[in-house]
C-alpha cells in the first residue's frame, strides 16, 4: 500500500524538485574560466622544464634515470660527450604519451627536470607532439 501511495503521489519527484528549489536561490559558485582563475594546488604537476645552474650550465648529465623511471616510456634521451663530460644531446618528451606523474622528477639525481604549474596548453594531432630540450630549457629560465 505504501509503495502504491509513493508512486501515485510522486514523492521522489517532489523530493528532487525541493532540492532544486533549495539551490536555485543560493549564490552561484560557477567560475567564468578565461576571466577568473582558480588557485592551483602546490602538488599540481604541469608541463616539464629543465632547470639550470646559476652560471647557466644545464643540470642534466644524461644519466637516463628519468627515461628508465617513466611508466609511459614517453622520454627519449641520446647521450653526447664533450670534453669528457656527458650531456643530453637529444632530450624529448612525447606529450601524447606522458601522463604527468612526476616520476621523472623524483628519479633525477641532479634535479634537472622539474614540472611547472603551466596547464593552459593544447595538443592537436602530430603538431608539437615532442617537447625538445631547448623548449624545456627556455621554460626553466621562465619559471626560475
Amino acid at each position: 500500500m505504501n509503495r502504491i501511495l509513493k508512486r501515485f503521489l510522486l514523492i521522489e519527484l517532489l523530493q528532487g524538485m525541493l532540492v532544486t528549489l533549495r539551490y536555485m536561490f543560493r549564490p552561484k559558485i560557477t567560475v567564468q574560466y578565461p576571466d577568473e582563475k582558480t588557485p592551483i594546488s602546490n602538488s599540481f604537476k604541469g608541463k616539464h622544464a629543465h632547470d639550470m645552474y646559476a652560471d647557466g650550465r644545464e643540470r642534466c648529465v644524461a644519466c637516463k634515470l628519468c627515461e628508465a623511471s617513466c611508466p609511459a616510456k614517453a622520454i627519449n634521451i641520446q647521450i653526447g660527450v664533450k670534453e669528457n663530460i656527458r650531456y643530453a644531446q637529444k632530450y624529448e618528451i612525447d606529450q601524447f604519451l606522458c601522463i604527468y606523474c612526476g616520476e621523472c622528477v623524483v628519479a633525477c639525481p641532479e634535479k634537472a627536470i622539474v614540472q611547472t604549474t603551466e596547464h593552459e596548453y593544447e595538443l592537436y594531432a602530430d603538431e608539437r607532439r615532442y617537447m625538445t630540450k631547448e623548449e624545456m630549457l627556455a621554460k626553466g629560465k621562465k619559471y626560475d
